[in-house]
This record gives C-alpha cells, sequence and structure tokens, in this order.
C-alpha cells in the first residue's frame, strides 16, 4: 500500500485491485491492467513499449548513443557481436564504432535512432538515472536481452536491461531465456538464438503492434534502436512520464502507420 501510494499507482486499472492478493512488490509490479486501459496509437508506427519515464533519445552518431545528458554509451558494446546475421560472428578486427553502425542500416539512406525508458519508480542503483550520469556505459555492463528484428524500414531492435540482482527479465514467447545467471555458467559472455524463419530448427517469433512481450520482475530499463528515414522525429521529452502505447514522435510521410507491423 505505501509503494502503490508513494507511486500514484492506479488500482482502478489494476484487473486486480485488492492489494491483500498480490504476495509479494514484485507480483504487484508486474500487476496486469484491464483491457483498454492504454490503448495504442493507430496513427503512430513507434509507440511507447511500456509505462516509464523518458532518460533519453535520439539520433544515432558515429556508433554512439547518449545515456543521458552528457554520458555517451557504444552502439556495438550494448547490441554485441552482430551474429543475428550470419551466425556467430565477432566484430571484424579494426572496424570502427561508425562502421559497426552503418552495417546495421538495410537501407544506407536512412539513419539510426535510439530511446531510453526508464521502469522503476524506486532507486534500483544499476539503472537509477542520477547513478546512468557518472557511470559511463552503465547499460552495457548490465544484463540485457537484445531482441533484434525487421520493420517496414529495416533493422529494430528492443532491449529490455535488468538491474542487478532484481532486475529478471521474462520474455512470454521465449521459454528458454534465463536471465540472472552466474558468469561462471555461461560458455561465453552472452547467449545467442537465431529465430528466422529460414532455419528447420528455429522458434520465429511474430509480433503484432501492441502485442504484450514479457515482463521484469521488478522494473528496469528499455532501449529501442532502430533504423529510419532521416526526417524522423521524436516529439517526446527527457524526464516525460509516458504510457504503454502512446506515439514516440512525429507521424511523417516516411514513417507511416503500416511501418508497425513488426
Amino acid at each position: 500500500g505505501l509503494y502503490a501510494r508513494t507511486f500514484n499507482c492506479n488500482l482502478e486499472e489494476a484487473k486486480d485491485g485488492n492489494l491483500d492478493n498480490y504476495s509479494c512488490l514484485a507480483e504487484f509490479f508486474r500487476r496486469k491492467l484491464k483491457n483498454g486501459v492504454r490503448p495504442i496509437d493507430s496513427a503512430s508506427a513507434v509507440v511507447a513499449p511500456s509505462d516509464g519515464t523518458v532518460l533519453n533519445f535520439g539520433r544515432v552518431t558515429a556508433g554512439m548513443m547518449e545515456q543521458v545528458k552528457g554520458v555517451s554509451y557504444s552502439l556495438g558494446e550494448f547490441l554485441g557481436p552482430a551474429y543475428w546475421r550470419n551466425g556467430p560472428e565477432v566484430q571484424p578486427a579494426g572496424q570502427t564504432e561508425l562502421e559497426y553502425e552503418k552495417s546495421l542500416l538495410v537501407n544506407k539512406d536512412n539513419d539510426l535512432f535510439h530511446c531510453v525508458i526508464y521502469l522503476a519508480p524506486g532507486a534500483l542503483l544499476s539503472v537509477n538515472p542520477s547513478i546512468a550520469k557518472w557511470v559511463a556505459g552503465l547499460f552495457s555492463l548490465n544484463e540485457r536481452a537484445v531482441y533484434v528484428g525487421r520493420w517496414k524500414h529495416g533493422f529494430f531492435s528492443m532491449t529490455p536491461v535488468g538491474a542487478t540482482n532484481v532486475g529478471s527479465i521474462r520474455v512470454y514467447a521465449d521459454e528458454k531465456l534465463r536471465t540472472n545467471c552466474t558468469k561462471w555458467a555461461l560458455p561465453l559472455p552472452y547467449y545467442d538464438r537465431y529465430m528466422g524463419p529460414t532455419e528447420t530448427d528455429s522458434d520465429e517469433i511474430p509480433l503484432h503492434k501492441g502485442e504484450i512481450f514479457g515482463e521484469f520482475n521488478l522494473g528496469s530499463t528499455i532501449v529501442l534502436i532502430f533504423e529510419a528515414p532521416k526526417d524522423f522525429e521524436f516529439k517526446i521529452r527527457p524526464g516525460e512520464k509516458i504510457r504503454m502505447g502512446q506515439p514516440l514522435h512525429v507521424t511523417g510521410p516516411s514513417v507511416k502507420q503500416e511501418a508497425a507491423a513488426h
């Protein structure tokens, strides 16, 4: 109850508004909402993937992205080896950050854009905005589940970033995903799975606009990195509170509604 009051949780939106029915704070954090309380904007191609606070957004510049104002991190370090193209591979020796950025583009006339959304209302130190200001590359240090795919304009990725010890990630369509593993249990610094339609053992995840994807056990951060025409324009502000389904951009001639199919 204290948590709900402190962070102005609207219990009328929850399918179950009785706090006595939640066994722990994490269960309440990932509570299910009533149908219709998060309408998906029909005119926008890119909508907010969750409720949260906008930390930063903009164009990827020379392979670097702003974590918060004045603090940047590497696109290549964040996404890791581009094994999604042709199976396991590493970044070619000597490849610059800009070359890595350009290698992701399907249409070389497009640019890459990014948006960082902070879910946790509390002080999860590993991803709290106040910490993000002075720990460069914070998001690249934390455990993350990078999901890479395509949309109408080319490359699109959505990455939930876990908070240390508490931010375990669950993706409904990827039951083999295991987070909060110790590094000694990993054969490499990462696991990879191919989910494309051309492999007989693949587990492709077809997604529709606004479809529920997964959950955090107790909040963290979502990073969107995607390719779009050069005239793509965000219409959000750093520090702005947003709700799942609301538009993240100005609807222009290049980025249309039908682009959001995947």
